[in-house]
């Protein structure tokens, strides 16, 4: 009736269905060509769900047809890569835990250029931090990089706002639905960015920010690029999980020093103790990825 691809997206797009639970529905139907015929007990049973996830998940699959869907996302403007589209990047789907499915607003053909460069860093940055951004992201940018972010506040917000201004490309991929923008005061930002820009997400519009969203919402940005760059971080921050994730999806890490009285400098020079590529110039950057 329906084809793989529309039976993905009609399965991903249940707000009450984990990555793990969707999975296991792939390791015993890997075509999902079974998922109409489950009652509420059989969802119940199989994935060991509560009666009432149950229910919604039967709900979900047989209130509307997979074209429904479709058409809701279209006239949304929201776009539906999953893993199986010849479009989905290249980079990301070599990671261990690709997203199976991909929603995104704004510029999808920015997808299509891979010299990206993720640019991660600390939520309440120095003066310094804010000039580092402001010194390294437009020359990058302008080399025709596309700079990928977080849309959270401080660094994120000042990579992707340096890239704007620059006439650059900029990713934002979102720990939550296009329906809940996080944080409320980048609203702004992530009007602007739908309009000339790229927004990314692997959860459904209808899905709330929750806190263990960030750290799997990090793989998706270390995941998209061919490096990373920290600029400020804490000695335990959602920076260094991000630059953990990314050598061991095999990206290159750089990071910017500080002093060693700044605790958001902590984490970056940490970093290169570690072996992370100092970085004091945008041409350190560009030299590393031959450009």
């Amino acid at each position: 009736m329906y084809d793989f691809r529309q039976r993905l997206i009609h399965l991903h797009s249940c707000r009450e269905l984990s990555r793990n639970a969707l999975c296991k529905i792939l390791n015993l139907d890997n075509e999902l060509k079974s998922i109409y015929d489950y009652s509420i007990n059989q969802w119940k049973v199989l994935l060991q769900l509560s009666p009432q996830t149950a229910e919604s998940l039967f709900k979900h699959l047989h209130s509307y047809t997979p074209p429904q869907l479709l058409n809701y996302f279209q006239k949304k403007n929201i776009h539906i890569i999953t893993i199986e589209d010849k479009d989905y990047p290249h980079l990301l789907k070599q990671i261990f835990d690709p997203p199976f499915v991909l929603y995104g607003m704004g510029r999808i053909e920015i997808l299509l250029e891979e010299r990206r460069l993720a640019v991660i860093g600390t939520r309440i940055p120095s003066k310094v931090g804010v000039a580092t951004v402001t010194e390294l992201i437009p020359p990058i940018a302008e080399k025709g990089w596309t700079i990928v972010s977080g849309l959270a506040r401080g660094i994120d917000s000042l990579a992707h706002w340096n890239t704007i201004n620059t006439s650059g490309h900029t990713i934002a991929v979102l720990g939550s639905g296009f329906n809940y923008i996080y944080p409320k005061e980048n609203i702004g930002l992530f009007l602007k960015l739908s309009q000339n820009n790229l927004l990314l997400t692997e959860y459904p519009p209808h899905t709330p920010p929750k806190k263990w969203h960030f750290p799997a919402r990090n793989r998706i940005i270390s995941g998209l690029s061919q490096a990373v760059l920290v600029i400020e971080a804490k000695e335990k921050s959602g920076s260094l999980i991000t630059a953990d994730q990314a050598l061991e999806q095999g990206r290159d890490v750089f990071a910017v020093p500080g002093s060693i009285f700044s605790k958001q400098s902590k984490g970056t020079n940490y970093l290169i103790q570690q072996g992370a590529k100092l970085i004091t110039q945008a041409e350190d950057i560009l030299l590393e990825l031959n450009d």
